[in-house]
């Protein structure tokens, strides 16, 4: 019959579930931070190709009215690019808090952990101590019953 598992045993299965979900956590929030990276280049890019549009059509000759249209697409574009910059930067604290988190998760196990390895020691010595203690008990049972048999 198994015994309940006991309150360390219970803290430390929890501060392992603990542990996996900060893990998790902190891959979903690294994912997104470069999904919004992958964003950042590709609004860099497309700006770095309309740019480049602008700039051949005025070597060409354009007129004033879609000069003024490219550069406030430009402009919509340095927006989102300010935009994306600035969630990449609160992704990236999101990140730093979840390594943080998942860290303190890991110290909360690996203390559980050194605790319960302590207690199997003593338990184990406790049961060694018990077995010698039988075994003593045994001899000093035996040299008893030797000494009572040969007085009689």
């Amino acid at each position: 019959m198994s015994k309940p598992p006991n309150t360390l045993d219970t803290l430390l299965e929890l501060a392992r579930s603990a542990c996996d979900r900060a893990g998790d956590t902190l891959r979903q929030e690294r994912r997104d931070a470069q999904q919004i990276e992958t964003r950042i280049g590709a609004l860099e890019q497309y700006r770095q190709e309309y740019l480049e549009r602008l700039q051949q059509a005025m070597a060409r000759g354009i007129d004033p009215v879609l000069v003024d249209n490219y550069r406030r697409f430009l402009a919509s574009l340095d927006s989102a690019l300010d935009s994306a910059r600035n969630a990449l930067a609160a992704q990236h604290e999101k990140v730093e808090g979840g390594i943080r988190h998942w860290h303190n998760a890991r110290r909360r196990v690996a203390s559980y952990d050194t605790l319960a390895s302590r207690r199997v020691l003593q338990q184990a010595v406790l049961e060694q101590r018990a077995e010698l203690r039988a075994s003593d008990e045994l001899v000093t049972g035996r040299l008893a019953r030797r000494q009572a048999q040969r007085g009689r």
